[in-house]
């Protein structure tokens, strides 16, 4: 293994000098230059610690496939910095900018996940910067009630300094092929089918309608007659419905939702051929269009463009659920109906280790889920209240025995809240890693946009 051990030790003796000069009843706030969250947090003028230093990967074991990674850094970087190796982390999720400490505390996803779980099921110990100032080596074996309670911690816990992952190794080509369904019923048993069976490698789904459902099946292939680009005029999420068969570069499939933000990119006018040509390809990346997402939500010129000419006002809604797949059909039915917005996607996972215990954010073992998301907006009708579609779609997920991810809007109250994610277990957690409250609380940071 090569590694700069003493690099590390250098900035987490800077970063403890930065915590120890904080007031001692000071909040401790990250200063982070890029963020993955759909939620508007309260402004807040705390000092913020500096971290930008804890970026890289420091060391990779080829034969023992893992490495030693920052926790600030980028997919894009980790991604960079393995494949060279021929490995590749287990889950690698859809967006370039979200960092390894965030897919952990948070919960990522990818078209790998029916067979590898959740980004933090890969994780072989971290250091962790916690409330108290100490930093805690956790494992299975050491500390393992802060390594299982920190995944959809929210940094609420501590931050993740240093992360020891897994890796596999990879094909240098992905060979896809896109299964044309006529209801979601037929495309859960097509997931269903391919999962349980290891018919592929990976496994995704894409809704656009009631009766237009595609799942992907991807395969590794080490030859390629030929590869496709998605980087330029063509869009992946178009190609679903026009191509059955198609092949990536490994580092093109697992990029390939990037580029149009999925398919967000077209409120920006960015899949419109007659302005796609001109914009260059370092532009057309999610962080890109977050930024402009998150200059609207300052100013709401367009907002205030369309109230002009008399659009009705539109709710945002950004989710990410999970439902088991038995249920999928169910919950689309819904969302057809009474939310109509399109496309979505579909991600099957379950969880890889049956016998872990991840406390905040429990799945049955034994079942297959879905991961089910959506980002758009949503026309609101005469005498809707405020977020609307959003509070259906939690009622809904509650009552199909599904999970929400907590990175953008949520409207729980207190108690029903804590029995979904495990109040008593993270009151346990809290006082043995922030006894002080020097971090937010976990409701306090997702819920009340603290």
């Amino acid at each position: 293994m090569k590694g700069d051990g003493i690099l590390y030790d250098a900035l987490v003796a800077r970063l403890r000098e930065q915590f120890a000069a904080l007031p001692a009843d000071a909040p401790v706030r990250l200063g982070k230059r890029t963020s993955n969250l759909f939620r508007t947090r309260a402004a807040s003028t705390a000092p913020r610690l500096d971290v930008s230093g804890f970026s890289g990967v420091l060391a990779v074991d080829v034969e023992a496939r893992t490495a030693d990674v920052l926790g600030m850094t980028t997919y894009e970087d980790l991604v960079d910095a393995v494949l060279p190796y021929g490995l590749m982390p287990l889950v690698v999720p859809q967006l370039k900018t979200i960092t390894l400490g965030g897919a952990i505390s948070g919960v990522g996803i990818e078209s790998s996940s029916f067979r590898n779980g959740t980004p933090h099921e890969s994780v072989v110990e971290m250091d962790i910067l916690t409330g108290d100032g100490r930093v805690v080596t956790c494992s299975t074996s050491e500390n393992p009630d802060l390594f299982y309670g920190f995944p959809n911690s929210y940094g609420t816990l501590g931050y993740a300094l240093r992360i020891r992952i897994e890796l596999e190794p990879v094909s240098p080509y992905v060979a896809l092929k896109h299964v044309r369904c006529s209801s979601t019923t037929e495309a859960a048993e097509v997931m269903r089918k391919a999962c349980l069976g290891h018919e592929a490698g990976f496994v995704d789904g894409t809704w656009f309608s009631p009766t237009e459902v595609y799942v992907t099946l991807g395969t590794w292939s080490d030859t390629a007659a030929s590869v496709s680009d998605y980087t330029g005029m063509d869009i992946y999420y178009r190609s679903i419905q026009s191509r059955e068969n198609d092949t990536l570069t490994v580092k093109d499939y697992l990029w390939r939702w990037d580029t149009d933000w999925f398919w967000c990119s077209r409120a920006f006018g960015a899949q419109n051929p007659r302005y796609r040509r001109w914009i260059p390809r370092r532009y057309k990346r999610s962080d890109v269009y977050w930024k402009l997402v998150a200059f609207e939500k300052k100013h709401r010129w367009k907002t205030r463009w369309d109230l002009r000419k008399g659009q009705p006002p539109r709710e945002d809604v950004v989710q990410d659920v999970e439902v088991p797949v038995d249920r999928l059909a169910e919950f689309m039915d819904v969302f057809a109906r009474d939310v109509g917005m399109e496309p979505v996607w579909f991600c099957p996972l379950q969880q890889r280790d049956p016998e872990a215990v991840w406390d905040l954010y429990r799945f049955d073992p034994g079942t297959l889920y879905v991961n089910i998301g959506f980002w758009g907006t949503v026309p609101m009708k005469p005498g809707q209240g405020d977020n609307a579609h959003n509070r259906l779609i939690e009622r809904l997920v509650d009552d199909l025995g599904g999970r929400k991810s907590l990175y953008s809007t949520s409207f729980y109250e207190p108690e029903h809240f804590w029995e979904l994610y495990n109040g008593p277990a993270y009151d346990v957690l809290k006082k043995t890693y922030d006894p002080d409250g020097r971090l937010l609380d976990l409701y306090a940071k997702t819920v009340q946009n603290r």
